[in-house]
């Protein structure tokens, strides 16, 4: 219906003559054609081609008006030529052709679609895009984001927005036409950068960006394995700094941080104690006012530039102090970045004709330098908002966001829409908070006490994304519309919530990690004069920072930190164990009986526990006195490989997925409480998205232990919500192999775990709330 729409608006300002030349010939006369004057009109000025950027630009109802210039009075001329106007008293005759024509309609409306800037198109395409049908929206959506890099899933309320109507703001945004503002804080912060040597050879950022690798370390890098070392901070624990080219030295966590060390830019110097203000009240000294001790140490590793694994971050303690820190890091380092860039643009207008210009390489292949993974919309939406504060110095000088009303429909969330009988756990309220639509992108632009929201990648700084945003523009091999040149210079990959992403999709995030730092396929205008040698010689990987935040320690998110995290400097990984595991949560008295399954290698433990299960668990369970029993299964696939035995054994089974429809989850609750079921299996990730409580549970098994240690405890106390009649026969049943030691730490805590490790003999616990 939008393109229809959008086709009617267009055909009304089509004269009866320009009507009858799209019927006859299937294009606009070039009299009306849009994108053909504004060809025209480049040719002849030259100068606008070169402020305004290839693609189009997102308008932001709150900006102000741009003043006439020479191009739109030329445009206005052209629209209000006299065959126009005497034809103007044909537009009531040309309303009723257009319900007579409806396949010229469509036409016209993807003509208008074309010319217009795209984003009507982008209204039309479903915000539902999962799994196997995420990739065939690219394709229709690819071509939209080159246009004007915005996110595909847009307000339907938006109308068209016609081509180049943001020049000014193209203009502002363009770091190859602007020069550095004398009177800006950034300005004095590079003089100052300037005339200090010793700030240039202390400060990280330089220190990091200016160092040249040579061929011999870059294979060194490929080669060696890495050395690393143990450390122990008071905040952060065990950490171990890992590194190839040099020997790894641990750094010394600093008790007190002067701001002056850090080397913040200008600005952020100031406005971070402000921002930060809500964490320091209770827990900071006053000889401190800028960090929490956690703070603290993060910034401390973040600040040195070695990729960082921190595998604690908690939505309900820790995780906004983790945010706003690392949003500091970053933003710090596109500020400088960028004023590097300003400095030389207005050293290189004041050089001398025919002088060497390859002092003055400050840049990628492409304009993105920083790019944030986070699940939800909800995220980006709090990321935006820290920048925001982080840029504004005081409440007088407020910083021009364009696009900000945009941003806040699009991301933001009414609370009226949360039922109000919903009540889950505390964890799940702070990760679900907001708006959890886990399908977005978005570019930001930041320049000169300005920020540009839905910018094109292409002259974005920061892009913004879930791994299912990312997936979809990035494509797969075959496709014919895909683009991933836009993640060849990216300097600083921040991954948050890493284990959200192992109950979504972890292909779309190792897809992403397979794509980054490639060499472009397209040179995008880049000004090659001007682009790092590490970029040209394809080490940009080499440079790029990594930070990774996660609740828990898994292999798969251990397995990207390790393979596909390639700094120079080196890297440190939070390594602390449990001492206690979250079976000192269980209130309700049962015994564990961990049964441990032995495989030959990793590989084979998938076929190996399912012969153990069927072979030597079931049997046991499948007399009627064993009845209530809930199978929990983390594993999708596990399930539809027990769910199918089922069915061909024939047992008496139920079962719930993250798939199953709300009406199927009622009926099999139902039957499993009442007992017409004797076997219920249940996957582990419609418990994270719906925390239902399952009533009648008298025997429980875990086919594998669960991802989230604390889901152990939350599943084993479902049992209370049972008859006290059959307290004496509940049950609970684990099994496990030697290659789940981590997930079995976090469970039964690290003394026992060892212990069990070493017997391999089955281990029977009996555990009750402080044991």
């Amino acid at each position: 219906m939008g393109k229809r729409r959008g086709g009617r608006e267009a055909l009304r300002g089509l004269s009866k003559k320009q009507r009858k030349h799209l019927r006859d010939f299937g294009e606009q006369h070039p009299s009306c054609d849009r994108v053909l004057l504004l060809l025209l009109l480049h040719s002849c000025f030259p100068f606008q081609s070169e402020n305004s950027d290839k693609s189009s630009a997102e308008s932001d109802s709150e900006t102000e008006v741009e003043q006439v210039s020479v191009y739109h009075k030329l445009l206005a001329t052209l629209k209000t030529s006299p065959e126009s106007e005497s034809e103007e008293e044909d537009e009531s005759e040309s309303e009723e052709d257009e319900e007579s024509e409806p396949e010229m309609d469509s036409e016209g409306s993807e003509e208008m679609g074309e010319a217009g800037g795209g984003e009507e198109d982008k209204n039309d395409v479903p915000d539902q895009e999962e799994g196997s049908t995420a990739t065939d929206t690219a394709e229709q959506t690819l071509g939209q984001e080159e246009a004007d890099g915005a996110d595909t899933s847009c307000d339907p309320s938006h109308g068209v927005i016609e081509e180049f109507t943001d020049v000014k703001h193209e203009s502002e945004f363009s770091l190859e036409t602007n020069f550095m503002e004398e009177e800006s804080g950034d300005c004095n912060a590079d003089k100052r950068d300037s005339n200090s040597s010793q700030a240039l050879s202390e400060d990280p950022f330089k220190q990091h960006m200016d160092k040249e690798l040579e061929e011999k370390e870059v294979e060194k890098m490929s080669v060696l394995p890495k050395t690393s070392s143990q450390s122990k901070w008071p905040r952060l624990g065990q950490l171990t700094f890992s590194s190839t080219l040099e020997k790894c030295k641990p750094l010394k966590a600093d008790k007190e941080v002067d701001v002056k060390q850090l080397y913040l830019h200008k600005p952020l110097e100031t406005t971070w104690p402000k921002v930060n203000k809500e964490f320091l009240s209770s827990v900071n000294k006053p000889s401190d006012p800028f960090f929490t001790p956690l703070q603290r140490e993060l910034f401390c590793i973040m600040n040195t530039y070695r990729d960082l694994f921190y595998p604690e971050r908690n939505a309900l303690t820790n995780g906004e102090e983790i945010r706003r820190a690392y949003c500091l890091h970053a933003l710090n380092h596109v500020l400088k970045a960028n004023a590097r860039v300003l400095s030389n643009n207005a050293k290189r207008r004041d050089q001398k004709p025919g002088a060497d210009s390859d002092d003055y390489r400050d840049q990628g292949l492409t304009r993105p330098k920083v790019l944030i993974i986070v699940p939800f919309r909800e995220c980006a939406l709090r990321i935006v908002h820290i920048f925001i504060s982080l840029l504004e110095v005081n409440e007088n000088k407020k910083i021009d966001v364009s696009n900000k009303k945009r941003f806040k429909g699009e991301f933001g969330f009414d609370p009226e829409e949360k039922p109000p009988n919903l009540k889950r756990p505390e964890d799940y309220e702070a990760v679900f908070a907001g708006n959890i639509d886990d399908h977005f992108r978005i570019g930001v632009a930041i320049l000169q006490k300005s920020m540009r929201l839905y910018a094109p990648f292409y002259s974005s700084d920061i892009i913004i994304a879930s791994p299912l945003g990312m997936r979809t523009i990035i494509g797969a091999e075959g496709e014919k519309k895909r683009d991933f040149d836009f993640l060849s210079s990216i300097e600083m990959l921040i991954i948050d919530q890493a284990d959200i992403y192992l109950m979504q999709n972890w292909e779309h995030v190792l897809h992403l990690m397979k794509h980054i730092n490639l060499l472009p396929l397209d040179s995008h205008g880049v000004d090659f004069s001007r682009v790092r040698m590490l970029n040209l010689s394809n080490w940009s990987k080499y440079y790029r920072q990594t930070l990774l935040f996660s609740a828990l320690q898994h292999p798969q998110i251990n397995s990207v930190f390790n393979k596909h995290c390639f700094n120079y400097i080196g890297q440190v990984a939070v390594c602390n164990v449990p001492l206690s595991g979250s079976i000192s949560h269980v209130v309700v008295q049962l015994p564990h009986v961990f049964r441990r399954l032995e495989a030959e290698n990793l590989s084979s433990v998938i076929d190996t526990r399912f012969q153990f299960f069927i072979n030597k668990v079931l049997p046991e369970y499948r007399d009627a006195i064993m009845s209530h029993t809930l199978i929990y299964v983390p594993s999708y696939f596990d399930y539809v490989r027990l769910r199918n035995y089922f069915k061909k054994e024939q047992l008496n089974f139920t079962h719930i997925c993250e798939y199953t429809k709300k009406a199927g989850v009622c009926r099999a609750r139902r039957f499993f409480l009442k007992g017409e079921k004797q076997f219920l299996l249940f996957t582990e990730r419609f418990h994270f998205y719906k925390r239902y409580t399952i009533k009648g549970i008298r025997n429980l098994i875990f086919y594998e232990l669960p991802t989230y240690s604390h889901f152990y405890s939350e599943i084993c106390n479902m049992m209370k919500a049972t008859d006290n009649e059959a307290d004496a026969t509940w049950t609970c049943t684990v099994l496990y192999s030697k290659y789940d030691a981590q997930k079995l730490a976090a469970v039964v805590g690290i003394n026992r775990t060892a212990q069990m490790l070493q017997s391999k003999k089955n281990v029977h616990l009996f555990v009750t709330g402080e044991n």
